[in-house]
């Protein structure tokens, strides 16, 4: 197709039917390259924004604007509109998901890759990093609780990036996403059946910082539950100095007695009941919540925690005791989870 150009046009009927048929004819899979076909006609930059499913056009030009302008952008409005039904942008290309989030990436291809993927560069993006057994039943559970948002996704690694964009509240995003996952997949977790996904939630920040928003999104992902009654969707800002528990070296923690006596009694299956019964406890803070998450009497859970206070010299009733009991388990937890990670 040879080269046409707004320059060499005038307003008059054929100009606008040779622009029509340019668009028309225009060979393009993807984005890209109708915005390169549209910038080499137009003569200047194009920018493409996606307000939901319907794209928002504009020519960036210090001069004087063409009579067919209108017209340009209406065909590139079209052409975009034809991808967008053969290609869901929904999730959008996992490439371009992946410069996104690389700090490796030269700053003028993340923005590149930013607006192909339909993303506004003048609102906040946030990441999550998702670990599941079945990707599909995951990512489900997790786009339906982000609703009104923007979700562009990539399996990167062990891991499922989620780019999303239009929520910016932390706490509320995390504990929906949290209770999302546990009414699809409730505690506790039967032998062998599919622990759901885990989340992990970076901070909210400008486009260009998605790669740390990604990196954040994985340290927190090691926080989330490797057994059912801790946190499934966890949020690095809400970790606090939690997450200095993340640098603990795997040989530090083996030292520990607390979690070495834990680990032994969680080898065998009354132990194992006894173990998720106190950290049941140290989420929920009374016998009677943790018995009903549990499905159990309320004597059923106190004569739990009485063998394990037993065996690691604990008061649940003393603060500091509880407090340890509670710490111990995170660890634990921590190396259960990281451990699955990387598997």
């Amino acid at each position: 197709m040879s080269a046409l150009r707004l320059s060499e046009l005038g307003s008059d009927p054929e100009s606008v039917l040779r622009l029509v048929r340019f668009f028309d004819d225009l060979d393009a899979t993807g984005a890209d390259a109708v915005l390169e076909a549209a910038q080499a006609v137009a003569g200047c930059p194009v920018h493409v924004r996606w307000d939901g499913s319907a794209p928002e056009v504009w020519l960036e030009r210090d001069a004087p604007a063409h009579p067919l302008d209108g017209v340009l952008l209406d065909r590139v409005r079209h052409a975009l509109g034809d991808i967008g039904a053969r290609v869901p942008p929904s999730f959008g290309d996992p490439a371009l998901v992946e410069v996104v989030l690389s700090s490796r990436e030269r700053p003028e291809d993340r923005a590149r890759a930013i607006r192909l993927l339909g993303l506004d560069e003048s609102r906040e993006v946030r990441v999550l990093a998702v670990s599941a057994q079945s990707s599909p039943e995951a990512l489900r559970v997790i786009t339906s609780a982000l609703t009104s948002v923007s979700v562009r996704t990539a399996d990167l690694g062990t891991a499922t990036a989620v780019v999303c964009q239009g929520r910016t509240n932390t706490r509320a995003l995390s504990d929906e996403l949290d209770q999302a996952i546990v009414t699809a997949f409730p505690a506790p977790l039967p032998a062998g059946a599919d622990r759901g996904p885990w989340v992990g939630l970076g901070a909210a920040g400008g486009v260009f910082a998605a790669p740390t928003s990604w990196a954040q999104a994985l340290r927190a992902l090691r926080f989330a539950s490797s057994t059912g009654f801790g946190r499934r969707a966890v949020a690095y800002e809400r970790l606090s100095a939690l997450e200095l528990l993340a640098e603990l070296p795997p040989e530090a923690t083996r030292g520990s007695h607390a979690l070495t006596r834990i680990n032994e009694i969680a080898a065998t299956p009354a132990g194992r009941l006894q173990v998720e019964t106190a950290e049941a406890f140290c989420v929920f803070g009374s016998l009677r919540r943790t018995a009903e998450e549990l499905h159990v009497h309320h004597s059923t859970v106190a004569a739990r925690l009485a063998h394990i206070e037993s065996q690691l010299g604990w008061d649940m009733d003393d603060p500091l005791d509880r407090f340890s009991a509670t710490l111990v388990l995170m660890i634990r937890r921590i190396a259960l989870s990281s451990a699955e990670l990387t598997d």
